[in-house]
């Protein structure tokens, strides 16, 4: 009874509240253009499953920075190169704060994250050990055996499937490939076998971390309603995150079993921080940097590489014009390693035209204006969430020619990266809170997807011919491909 009083007075407050915002009553003045906002809801309903696409459809009419009323939260979407290189560059500091999701709370995520802390001295702590430890130039060329044998380990795993005609889940080897890859550069070891089909609980666990994190949420738009948590996003997530916290705990205590064995991985070069450095939330902040960090980048670096097998399966003249190249510069059936990927043009068009047409985040990680500030002659107020759609970015038709095609080509003239400074594309972010892992990405994938496709020829598995070509998207905080595109390796002639 408690329980129904306690709702039907939220629900009242909300109605009261949003109906007086509806007819103009505490809303800001010189707002972005927007949709007609409903009692209560405001413009929730225009959302849909698929809100990347949905809201690049309501830029259309409403133009590149548009304002939406999403329950009770005020909601900047920015649509234009233009406008995000304002937001990601210009005003960076003034954007630069997270809007966090209700459900990254549990297990205190958000409190220690570096993906979701404010810009602060921990978050420049956090950044630096990142920085210094795994993505320097250093550390990335002192790795480099590490991921080649990763890379060998998944061509291994693709060999024995084309032995006995199997297919290969492209989505789930590249998971085990990048997994252990981190596994290795964070704890010296595999966390799972990298010859079986294994891992199959791990990456459903981080997948729906993700999915959870990135899907909609009433918590998000009204506020209110947090200490009910009335769709569980919360709760799920706690279990979830608490499984792997878990497996890193564990993983910890056995190193310090060991005593001062020297590894030189990130799990070292922490310990040795909190030994010098002792705090009560040091382990706490080290487990969720390693939760970041295995988050981040297994489901995206997976994701992207489907996505690029994908699309070079759905076109032929691609797979024949990267094949031609892999076999003039490198020799057919040898592994690409990262010093070759430099005379491999048009394999790295192949990952820059995939990044475009699914940026691996398509809205970015929400950021939120903490302080009022002025934008291409717009009021955005205090609290305000700010989402950048890359998505819509890279698909922009005023930007992009046949900008629904899959033509790497196009990149091959136009001197275009992916580093945050081409503003029409974007998919690792830009400004002071881009992506971290960016220059671990643009080595890996590349090796990844060159070493498939210099390996083996590729069919499609007859049982799910149609689903595996199927280009759906689920949208989650990663975007990933709605049926898993399952292949059959067959070896060279």
């Amino acid at each position: 009874m408690d329980f129904v009083i306690i709702v039907s007075i939220l629900f009242s407050y909300i109605l009261i509240r949003a109906t007086f915002f509806v007819f103009g009553v505490g809303r800001p003045k010189n707002l972005p253009p927007g949709p007609t906002l409903l009692p209560i809801i405001g413009n929730l309903h225009l959302l849909g499953d698929q809100p990347h696409q949905s809201l690049a459809k309501l830029a259309e009419t409403h133009g590149p920075i548009m304002s939406l009323q999403l329950g009770q939260i005020t909601t900047l979407v920015i649509s234009s190169a233009t406008a995000a290189k304002e937001v990601l560059q210009k005003q960076d500091l003034a954007f630069s704060t997270r809007h966090v999701p209700d459900a990254l709370n549990a297990c205190s995520h958000a409190s220690h994250s570096v993906a979701w802390l404010p810009v602060c001295t921990e978050w420049r702590t956090l950044r630096r050990i990142l920085n210094s430890n795994i993505f320097s130039n250093n550390s990335l060329e002192a790795n480099e055996c590490l991921r080649s044998k990763k890379v060998e380990e998944l061509i291994a795993y693709c060999r024995k499937a084309s032995v006995s005609n199997d297919y290969v889940d492209i989505g789930r080897a590249a998971f085990r490939t990048s997994l252990n890859l981190l596994s290795n550069t964070i704890f010296s070891k595999d966390v799972i076998d990298p010859y079986e089909d294994s891992g199959k609980e791990f990456k459903e666990v981080i997948t729906s971390i993700m999915v959870e994190a990135g899907k909609p949420n009433l918590v998000d738009f009204f506020p209110v309603l947090k200490k009910i948590d009335p769709q569980g996003n919360r709760r799920r997530m706690s279990h979830y995150c608490g499984k792997v916290l878990k497996i890193f705990e564990e993983l910890i205590k056995e190193r310090l079993k060991m005593g001062r064995l020297k590894h030189d991985d990130l799990l070292d070069v922490c310990l040795n921080n909190i030994q010098d450095n002792p705090n009560e939330n040091n382990h706490t902040h080290m487990e969720i940097l390693f939760l970041d960090l295995f988050s981040a980048g297994t489901d995206t670096t997976s994701s992207t590489l489907e996505w690029a097998m994908a699309e070079v399966l759905h076109n032929p003249i691609v797979m024949k014009k990267a094949k031609e190249e892999l076999e003039v510069v490198i020799g057919k059936g040898k592994m690409v390693k990262e010093n070759d990927v430099g005379r491999l043009p048009y394999l790295s068009c192949i990952v820059k035209e995939t990044l475009r047409l699914h940026p691996p985040v398509p809205l970015l990680l929400p950021r939120k204006v903490v302080k009022q500030v002025q934008l291409s002659g717009y009021t955005i107020p205090e609290g305000t969430k700010v989402l950048v759609n890359a998505w819509a970015i890279g698909r922009d038709p005023t930007i992009w020619d046949d900008s629904l095609v899959f033509n790497p080509q196009s990149f091959l003239e136009s001197g275009r990266d992916v580093r945050g400074q081409d503003f029409d594309l974007i998919p690792f972010g830009a400004g002071r809170r881009i992506c971290p892992g960016l220059p671990l990405a643009i080595r890996v994938v590349p090796v990844m997807l060159g070493s498939l496709l210099n390996n083996f020829d590729w069919s499609l598995d007859t049982n799910i011919q149609d689903k595996a070509l199927d280009m759906s998207e689920k949208f989650g905080i990663t975007l990933s491909k709605a049926n898993p595109l399952c292949v059959v390796p067959i070896p060279l002639n």
